[in-house]
Parts: structure tokens; sequence; C-alpha cells
């Protein structure tokens, strides 16, 4: 099986030569961009299976690339800054990205990070079929799919994720720390409306679809999948 390929894009010199260090030696095939422009067009022609992305950028900065290769992929992306406020993470989220790292970081950290992204993205091989099915709903965890109606939708890897936990647990409240903590894992670092960036944006796609199931806010609690049986 060929090596997963990993796009690193960041403007300094040093941080890819050490990020192209640990993950070639974890196996992956690496490939540098240092600006935004190139990131958006190697992306395009290399189609990466996750892309590491830092934010201050030249040409265009992380949050246009991240826009721009999300109008064509749902390949994971990873963002790198300097960075550490909620704004800039909710952000991040709101543009599609999966995950979230500050500088300074250990490099250890970021490949355990790539790993988790990666399986959770469905680049690894599964064996079982994880799929929940309701009126005109299919949430697929194999393939990672999302159908709506009969039609599928481009879905980012945690988005799906959580409506799946939500929808394999009916009518069952979830508050934002759990949902934290059984979606993103224990390796999250982040801010609970990270939760509600993902619920607004699968709301998007699945509000009014069906008279027979909901994603539902419980006020002052989380969220549930809520069914009308």
């Amino acid at each position: 099986m060929a090596a997963e390929r990993i796009l690193v894009v960041d403007d300094d010199n040093n941080i890819c030569e050490l990020l192209r260090l640990y993950l070639e030696k974890e196996g992956y095939d690496v490939i540098l961009a240092h600006n935004g422009g190139e990131a958006v067009k190697m992306f395009q022609e290399l189609s990466p299976d996750l892309m590491i992305l830092d934010i201050m950028l030249p040409v265009l900065d992380g949050w246009q690339v991240c826009r721009e290769v999300r109008k064509f992929s749902d390949k994971p992306i990873i963002m790198l800054t300097a960075k550490g406020e909620t704004f800039d993470k909710v952000l991040g989220f709101e543009l599609g990205a999966d995950d979230y790292v500050v500088k300074p970081f250990e490099a250890k950290e970021v490949m355990a990070r790539v790993k988790a992204v990666l399986r959770r993205s469905g680049s690894a091989e599964k064996t079982d079929i994880k799929e929940v099915r309701y009126d005109k709903l299919v949430i697929n965890l194999t393939n990672y799919e999302l159908q709506v109606d009969g039609k599928k939708i481009d879905t980012p890897p945690k988005e799906l994720e959580l409506i799946y936990h939500l929808a394999s647990n009916p009518n069952r409240v979830f508050t934002r720390d759990q949902l934290l903590d059984e979606v993103w894992g224990f390796d999250y670092y982040g801010d609970s409306r990270t939760v509600d960036v993902h619920v607004k944006r699968l709301r998007e796609k699945l509000e009014g679809v069906s008279d027979k199931w909901e994603l539902k806010t419980v006020w002052s609690v989380g969220y549930k999948f809520g069914t009308m049986d």
C-alpha cells in the first residue's frame, strides 16, 4: 500500500524541514509548499491525504487556502499557527479545518494529531461497516459519506463523526464536554464552542429534511439527535 501523502505549508523553512523529518520517519510521503497560492495548486495536482497548514502565509493566508481547498476536497486539514485566541480556532473550524495546533509545538504532538486525524478521516482500512439510517438520512462512517434525501453531501470528517455519534444514540442528550471527549478525543485542547460551530454547519445540511428526526439543542445542557417515534 502506498504511503499516505502529507502536504506541509509554512513559509518558515525550518518548520517545514522539522515536520518533514518527523513525518518521513513515521513513513509518510511529504511534500512542501511555502505560500498559499502554491499550496492550493499542489493540493489540486497531488491530492494529499492531509494538509498541515500555517495561517500566516504570503500570497494567500491559511484561511483563504482552507476556503479554496474546501471547494473541491474534504481531505483533512490541521491548522498551524502562533495564535491561540478562541476566535482563530472557531474561524478555522467554520472554514472546515479538522484540528488546530498552536506554535510553539512539540513535534510528537503534531505526529499524534496527524495519526488521529487520518484515522478518523477514513484513510486507514476498515473491516466493519459503521452506518446508521433514518428517514432520508444515511450516515456511513466506514466510507465517511453523508447522504441526505438520496444525495451525497460533502461533509468534513469531524462533522460526520459528530452526527454519527449523536444519531447512534438517538434521544440521548450530550453535553459539549462529553462530545469533545467522545468525538474529538482526549488529545483535543480547545474551546467547547467548537461543538457549536460543527452543529451549526450540520444544521445547514440537515434542517427541514425530515419530520421524523431533528438535531436538537437542549438549552443550557447540550445537543441530541431527537427522533419522533
